[in-house]
């Protein structure tokens, strides 16, 4: 069998580091420091993949690549070139060429052995597992092995990992049948684990279980509330460890999804800027987190680089010279094959228009180059999250769709509607999983930031004359960083809540509730004014929590996007509109462009900057969230310099 992995490459301390790491990974590897010794390899046989350099001392690893497409040896291998970003040529060239991966210098190891095992499991084919399997992730050599070895005796095929990381890149690309994971281990522990597990439209339906060593009672809350399947402490017996593992086996209703790509998996950036030292500095950052990173110097490249290689997002400078970030854009988003990958604007620039510019162009999202590159890799990250949902979206409303026409083919109109029933079961059962999540860690968060922002007010008061100005300055920036990160968990908690509380519909007094939101509104600022006017007599058939969350969000929003008008004002009515009565919020404020209004109550949205107008993204989506709950709808209408409206109605 073709199994082995041919490593090409004159670096010695790149021969050796990618051996050592496919030996980790269970695969042989075979090092060449030149072409002539590659060819004396291929000649084995036994090569399913080859690492090629494309600068060699003997050739020209592109050259050499044509030479194996060529030949019966190696034909069907596959190629992964690597090599050093600084000619954008040869990687269009090699990839022409008929390399099937192209990797740059410095590289990421995981990156380079994952996709090693995609090409090996390509070739082989959908070889259908003879036995299940269990990943163990844990730093304990002893108990790994030990658990190892009983696992084994009992039939299971058996993955290990050192570390939470290491695990989590094993799950993505081996898709165990069960994971059991060890609470405590130094980086991200084991409810962490579990809950990017969860978190993982590709992974989510893989059972796991939580050891633990601690004696503590509330660890096993802990370990539930984070999605574990069961719980075991490790002074227990292993027959215990075996026996929770076959019920959760037995209870499993799925395999893994082979279909979608795991959040976990490998993932390609192309990085776009006409800054060298920017690009690498933002290269070094996302390599560091697992990141293949590809570079590109300015629109031009970066449309070669993509008729060629696919890439999972794109981070892409607005102000380039030649064509611009927003034209570069504007054409990625045109094209068929590339308009879905998510594309984050990059800019120096701090002003409105600016993100308005980028915005308008297209771009997912938009984000300063001051902020810090942790931000960045959140949004990226959140970015690629929502890739995932709208591809498995997408992919259980094709198989709607194709099942609904061979049904309806079939003239079988009760078979249809139990198919419509198991598809939109999964649907809502995926969404549940997603605020089931989305609580947890929020309400998780909250103890380590408490604690980050009382020890630097601490460190404030209680050390303030042995620090200079520059480190009170720091301290004052994590303190207003983790009052942040609090306010935003707070507002997640409130959105994955609605969905979860009870209803009680009944007459709700709608102008005296708009009152008592905008006095606590006032008291809150006593130095300013804001002239508010409440029409009488406003009645609407609702939740009081409920509404009351929506006024606090909308005239919340007003009193602030109003902060910069000499003589602010917020009306609260209703009015008769063509389609019928709608309740309103308006003000006078710095209002909006009515081109980017879809965009306003989707989550982490924002249409101003954080500089101009701090907040969380989260409060429109949470109102528009609870009129869905109550079977109504939001919308808005403004213009820019000209206020804001904002109608609701159930």
């Amino acid at each position: 069998m073709r199994d082995a992995v041919l490593v090409v490459d004159d670096s010695m301390t790149v021969r050796m580091d990618l051996a050592e790491a496919f030996a980790a990974a269970g695969l042989e590897a075979l090092p060449c420091a030149s072409i002539a010794e590659a060819r004396l390899a291929l000649a084995g046989g036994r090569i399913g993949v080859v690492v090629l350099d494309v600068l060699l001392p003997d050739g020209d690893g592109v050259e050499f690549l044509s030479e194996l497409r060529a030949s019966a040896m190696g034909s069907d291998a596959g190629v992964m070139m690597l090599s050093t970003e600084a000619e954008i040529g040869d990687r269009i060239r090699g990839l022409r060429t008929g390399a099937d991966e192209y990797v740059g210098k410095p590289y990421d190891t995981g990156y380079v052995v994952t996709k090693a095992r995609e090409m090996l499991k390509l070739r082989r084919g959908a070889a259908v597992p003879t036995r299940q399997s269990i990943l163990i992730i844990d730093d304990s050599v002893t108990f790994r092995e030990h658990l190892r070895e009983a696992l084994e005796q009992a039939g299971y095929a058996v993955l290990v990992a050192g570390d939470g990381e290491e695990g989590l890149r094993v799950a993505a690309d081996q898709r165990p049948s069960a994971i059991v994971v060890d609470g405590i281990m130094p980086g991200i522990g084991g409810a962490t684990v579990v809950r990017r597990v969860r978190l993982d439209a590709a992974l989510r339906g893989i059972p796991c279980l939580l050891l633990t060593a601690l004696e503590d009672g509330g660890v096993e809350l802990q370990a539930y509330d984070a999605g574990a399947d069961a719980f075991v402490r490790k002074e227990d017996n292993v027959e215990l460890i075996l026996a929770k593992l076959a019920a959760m086996l037995r209870r499993s209703s799925q395999p893994p999804s082979e279909e979608t790509a795991s959040l976990m998996g490998p993932k390609r950036i192309l990085a776009v800027d006409d800054s060298i030292t920017y690009l690498q500095e933002l290269a070094a950052a996302l390599r560091d987190e697992g990141y293949d990173v590809v570079l590109a110097r300015s629109g031009e490249e970066a449309l070669q680089l993509l008729a060629v290689q696919p890439v999972d997002c794109i981070l892409l400078d607005l102000l380039m010279p030649g064509l611009s970030g927003r034209e570069t854009c504007g054409l990625i988003k045109a094209a068929p094959g590339l308009r879905d990958i998510p594309l984050i604007m990059l800019t120096a620039v701090d002003d409105r228009s600016a993100m308005l510019e980028g915005l308008g162009a297209g771009a997912d999202d938009y984000i300063q180059k001051s902020s810090e590159l942790q931000v960045l890799k959140a949004r990226m990250r959140a970015q690629l999250r929502r890739k995932q949902f709208e591809d498995e979206n997408r992919r259980i409303r094709e198989e709607l769709q194709r099942t609904t026409l061979e049904i309806a083919e079939a003239r079988s109109e009760r078979a249809l509607a139990e198919v419509r029933a198991a598809l939109i079961q999964e649907l809502e059962r995926k969404n549940e999983e997603l605020e089931a999540f989305t609580y947890s860690v929020s309400h998780d968060l909250r103890s380590p930031l408490r604690s980050i922002d009382g020890f630097s007010q601490a460190l404030l008061e209680d050390y303030a004359d042995k620090l200079d100005d520059k480190g009170r300055g720091y301290l004052r920036r994590v303190r207003g960083a983790a009052q942040r990160m609090g306010e935003l968990i707070d507002d997640l908690l409130q959105l994955s809540q609605i969905n979860r509380m009870n209803l009680t519909l009944r007459p709700v007094d709608l102008s005296a509730l708009a009152r008592l939101v905008a006095a606590d509104l006032s008291s809150q600022d006593p130095g300013r004014t804001v002239e508010v006017s409440t029409s009488d007599g406003l009645v609407i058939k609702a939740d009081a929590q409920l509404m009351r969350i929506v006024l606090e969000n909308l005239l919340g929003n007003a009193f602030k996007f109003t902060g910069k008008v000499s003589q602010p004002k917020v009306e609260i009515g209703m009015e008769q509109l063509a389609d019928g009565p709608a309740y309103f919020v308006r003000d006078n404020g710095v209002g909006f462009d009515m081109n980017f209004a879809d965009r306003l109550f989707g989550v982490f949205q924002r249409l101003h900057t954080q500089n101009d107008f701090p907040g969380t993204g989260i409060g429109l989506a949470t109102v528009q969230r609870i009129m869905h709950r109550l079977g109504g709808r939001a919308w808005a209408e403004s213009q820019p310099d000209a206020g804001a409206t904002f109608y609701f109605r159930v």
